[in-house]
């Protein structure tokens, strides 16, 4: 027997509750019963948690609870102090957001130096780059690509949602002198 409606909310609102890290649709199909639709379910219970303390986000693929973005504030106590990155990092990360899938060479034409092989482990090992697919060109060389985990950290739905040349103007990124104002930054490839 299908569950109703409201127990199949329930059973995703537990499951994504208890989940030790984000969750795709189909891994939380996996564990309802036969017939059920988490896809509604999500939507539902994204529409009950909106202006909430909490509430049910996607980021890339993957569904949770996050504390709702007005209330971070609340937990800046328990938040674990992570090294923070180098500014070669920053730039490499921001290479990869903005023009992934990329290769090495292709960040290093980019940025202007060589990327450092520990800069490239350092944000694979964070979790907010990953290997992407192999270039069909001599050589095949290896991309790489954001992944899920860098999305739900910036609190992005997708790709798509990065800043734009406007928004980081606007929050006084691009103040300097040096940047051109007729350098359009490219828009982020889904991947």
């Amino acid at each position: 027997m299908m569950p109703s409606p409201d127990q199949q909310d329930r059973m995703v609102e537990a499951i994504l509750f208890a989940a030790p890290e984000p969750l795709s649709v189909s891994q939380i199909a996996e564990r309802l019963p036969s017939g059920s639709d988490p896809r509604a379910a999500l939507d539902r219970l994204r529409r009950l948690y909106e202006g909430r303390g909490v509430q049910l986000v996607r980021a890339g693929g993957l569904w949770a609870f996050r504390t709702a973005p007005d209330l971070g504030f609340l937990m800046s106590r328990d938040v674990v102090e992570r090294r923070k990155l180098s500014r070669a990092g920053i730039e490499t990360l921001a290479v990869v957001a903005y023009h992934g899938p990329v290769t090495r060479t292709e960040i290093e034409e980019i940025r202007g130096v060589s990327v450092s092989k520990g800069t490239l482990d350092q944000l694979v090992e964070m979790g907010w780059v990953k290997l992407g697919r192999r270039r069909p060109t001599p050589g095949r060389p290896a991309t790489y690509v954001t992944t899920d985990a860098f999305l739900d950290h910036f609190g992005l739905e997708s790709a798509a949602d990065l800043p734009g040349l406007a928004d980081l103007r606007a929050a006084g990124f691009l103040g300097d002198p040096m940047v051109q104002d007729d350098l359009p930054l490219p828009e982020p490839e889904e991947p």
